[in-house]
């Protein structure tokens, strides 16, 4: 998760504030049924949304965007006041021209204030992105610009060329960077192509996927393609973020939050409030034991937390250490109901209730078998760059439960890292919405 993931919320819930606190203090009549509140609102969230409003780039600065600032204001005036032709009301144009003005005022003075508050923490270092470069052409000077504007929120380590340099900031041969890079938690790792060789590249692209490092390329004319790869300017510099994921985008967070937060709602208070007392009847009659079972498991960036479900086995040494397998002895009969319908999973909505989890991601491992999996299988921590998911897409496609062969994970990882760089809203719902028709009509799942 990034560092400033609440910017966006803050700013979105001051705008939203702002607009209702003026309407409803300037213009009442606007408040006398829920269509028009609706209407003020979800506007807002739709005009904001389609121009990309909200700042989602560090090197994003106030005169920047003032260009999509003047397009919103222009949109939504628009909006405003086409609103008033539907609804009754004394209000003369001049007055609500007068109303729109105040709006646009608290508006630039909030945005002043954001930029200002934000600059001001990123100078004080209080959030800092640590980046190192690798190697030595025209562009390092250009790039290095752009890291020593406070402003933009990065600590600048140095950078690593097989030339030696007197340079401060020259820290070692290219070799060496790859044991700097974990020592330092350098955060972000910029290439200069032209200094390095496709190998180098690869490795070094290799080495940043299996082990949650941000990886981004200064290209030259190498042939270096990746399917989620983005381009970015660093003032006149091309950079290549060859791990470019619609969800990089905190906007997209703040969505894909509200909605596992409402559906996480909806599934706790209309399915898990009666359901839960039933399975505990029902386990007790079965087995000894607790009603829920905890493990911890790894989260986005390999964060611990504790993941719940409903106790599908009898009580044993090897729940932390051993995957389930089919016909396994320790499942309850009850468990194997559990199990093969998925209601084991379910009290897993209040682990996205509180954050550890999303309704739809890579499924979490136990810590043993991500040590495991994480020297064995390539690229499988770019998994934990997103938040672990009830249901997934590797799920869906069939690759859930027993792990027996090697290509069960390595397709399992395949699946997780498509979802990341094509996530979208709707595709979390056609992805829940084929995990229900296959629990119902074509899981084999039973163990």
């Amino acid at each position: 998760m990034k560092k400033s993931f609440f910017v966006i919320p803050l700013s979105f819930i001051a705008h939203i504030l702002i607009i209702n606190i003026v309407l409803y203090i300037f213009t009442p009549v606007t408040y006398t049924n829920i269509y028009s509140i609706l209407y003020y609102n979800i506007s807002w969230f739709i005009v904001t949304y389609s121009i990309d409003f909200y700042p989602t780039a560090r090197r994003e600065s106030f005169k920047v965007n003032l260009k999509s600032f003047l397009t919103l204001i222009l949109l939504y005036g628009l909006i405003y006041f086409s609103s008033f032709a539907f609804l009754a009301h004394a209000y003369t144009g001049i007055y609500l021209l007068f109303v729109y003005l105040i709006i646009c005022v608290l508006f630039i003075l909030f945005r002043i204030l954001f930029y200002w508050s934000r600059n001001f923490i990123r100078r004080k270092q209080y959030v800092s992105t640590r980046a190192v470069v690798i190697g030595r052409d025209k562009n390092l000077k250009k790039i290095r610009r752009i890291f020593d504007i406070p402003e933009y929120g990065y600590k600048y380590m140095g950078y690593f060329d097989n030339t030696p340099s007197t340079s401060p900031t020259y820290l070692g041969t290219i070799e060496s960077s790859y044991n700097y890079i974990f020592k330092n938690n350098v955060e972000e790792v910029y290439c200069l192509a032209s200094r390095l060789s496709k190998d180098e590249i690869k490795h070094l692209m290799n080495i940043a996927d299996n082990s949650l490092k941000k990886i981004k390329i200064i290209p030259d004319n190498k042939e270096l393609f990746s399917r989620a790869m983005s381009i970015e300017l660093y003032d006149s510099v091309p950079v290549l973020n060859l791990r470019a994921s619609p969800l990089d985008l905190e906007y997209s967070n703040l969505i894909k939050r509200i909605f596992d937060i409402l559906f996480s709602l909806f599934a706790i208070i209309f399915v898990l409030s009666w359901l839960t007392p039933l399975v505990y009847i029902l386990m007790k009659l079965d087995s000894k034991g607790p009603l829920f079972f905890k493990q911890k498991r790894h989260g986005v960036n390999k964060n611990t937390f504790w993941c719940y479900k409903f106790r599908s086995m009898a009580k044993n040494a090897d729940s932390d250490t051993k995957m389930a397998t089919k016909n396994d002895m320790r499942i309850t009969r009850l468990g194997r109901i559990l199990r093969k319908t998925s209601i084991d999973e379910l009290p897993q909505f209040f682990n996205v209730l509180k954050g550890d989890m999303s309704i739809v991601g890579p499924r979490p491992h136990m810590e043993v078998h991500t040590k495991q999996y994480e020297t064995s299988v390539e690229k499988y921590l770019v998994r934990h760059f997103l938040k672990p998911g009830i249901t997934g897409l590797a799920q869906v496609k069939g690759y859930r439960g027993e792990i027996i062969h090697k290509s069960d994970i390595v397709n399992r990882v395949r699946y997780d890292i498509f979802y990341m760089e094509k996530w979208s809203i709707l595709f979390d719902v056609q992805i829940i919405i084929r995990t229900v028709t296959n629990i119902f009509f074509n899981d084999k799942k039973a163990y």
